[in-house]
């Protein structure tokens, strides 16, 4: 057995074990875990610090799972928009394809909990439907390899996987979702990454929300991934009591650039059932998007989005106070210090006319330069 096998083989899956290790009610456990299933890797548990801390919260099952009986199992509506099974279809040029419902960890605020801890892999004729509609769909430019944890899959699986895809001529990119390397590092193996590099272009978006979970042997793995020509972006679910406060995500987006990952999407929590605990208000993450703008590197700033209830879709969000108005003559603009430029438009009659956008108080004057007093 591979040596990552038999570390996610110790991995704690039962109450009694939980109860041991963390002094929890084993009782109350195993009336979570028969509906949403618990798995704690030895490097997660390595970095609880203590009771209800933010790794505490991302991996402990939580009584509140089982008191949320109003949203819904499945709010992006993703089985509604899988023309194959496993394939989801959503966005006009890219597709998502499910390849395993086994993860490394399993996170209390899945968007996918009515899936995820359920056995199996992607079988070979379900791969074949999603291969001949992927062929079939010529729109179709880039695939996300989600799940589940794809890089759970065997190494000779996961091949296979993406041998396939690269026989469909108009697949330009193969992206890879996983939080294998911040929970599982010993998985990123010479071998995985042998394989990765056979079919590149191919990019991997982690999944960190806290600045705990980067340990020297996470920035190892992720390493090794970016020297073998792999482009690393982070997404992070903005979580109440873990994340939703401008210095920690401050800290962890400073942290995932040293570690050679781009923060790519900070994510409003979404309204899946057993998770509504999470939620923070919108207004949250605006308010930790403005702290960073112009505060730190533009590199360190996500895409804030919400992923929209009934499959809409992903909607970036910024705080409106950055552009005050806007007509035919230009447009105000407010800086990360409060202060106001002018931006003019090109003249009239070079472009097509714009519509009038009031996104605040129209000011009576507005020259170039700044202003304080805003």
């Amino acid at each position: 057995m591979e040596a990552w096998r038999r570390i996610l083989a110790d991995s704690i899956v039962k109450p009694k074990d939980l109860a041991e290790r963390l002094g929890v009610d084993a009782k109350e456990i195993e009336a979570i875990v028969g509906d949403y299933p618990m798995r704690i890797t030895p490097t997660v548990m390595a970095t609880i610090k203590e009771k209800g801390d933010a790794i505490w919260k991302q991996v402990v099952p939580d009584i509140a799972e089982m008191d949320d009986f109003e949203a819904e199992d499945d709010p992006l509506e993703e089985d509604l928009m899988s023309p194959v099974p496993h394939l989801v279809h959503r966005y006009p040029d890219r597709a998502l394809l499910m390849v395993t419902n086994q993860c490394p960890i399993y996170c209390r605020f899945c968007t996918r909990k009515r899936l995820v801890g359920k056995p199996g892999f992607l079988k070979k004729g379900e791969l074949d439907q999603a291969i001949a509609y992927l062929r079939e769909h010529t729109e179709v430019r880039d695939v996300i390899l989600s799940g589940g944890d794809p890089l759970l899959l065997p190494d000779h699986l996961l091949e296979r996987i993406l041998k396939a895809l690269r026989t469909i001529p108009h697949l330009e990119l193969v992206r890879l979702g996983s939080r294998v390397p911040g929970t599982l590092p010993e998985r990123i193996t010479p071998e995985l990454c042998a394989i990765v590099k056979k079919y590149h272009p191919i990019y991997m978006n982690l999944h960190f929300n806290h600045p705990d979970e980067l340990t020297p042997a996470v920035k190892a793995a992720c390493g090794m991934l970016a020297d073998a020509g792999v482009p690393l972006g982070a997404q992070t679910v903005l979580l109440r009591g873990v994340n939703d406060d401008p210095d920690t995500m401050k800290r962890l987006m400073h942290q995932l650039l040293l570690a050679r990952i781009k923060p790519y999407y900070l994510y409003q929590a979404d309204l899946t059932k057993g998770t509504n605990h999470f939620r923070t208000t919108v207004e949250t993450g605006l308010n930790i998007i403005k702290s960073l703008q112009g505060h730190t590197s533009g590199m360190a700033v996500p895409h804030f989005v919400i992923d929209a209830p009934g499959g809409g879709g992903k909607i970036p969000l910024l705080p409106s106070d950055y552009m005050v108005h806007m007509d035919a003559e230009g447009v105000l603009l407010k800086n990360y210090e409060n202060k106001a430029f002018h931006y003019p438009q090109p003249p009239q009659g070079s472009v097509r006319e714009l519509p009038m956008v009031n996104a605040g108080p129209v000011l009576e004057s507005c020259s170039n330069g700044a202003h304080d007093d805003l």
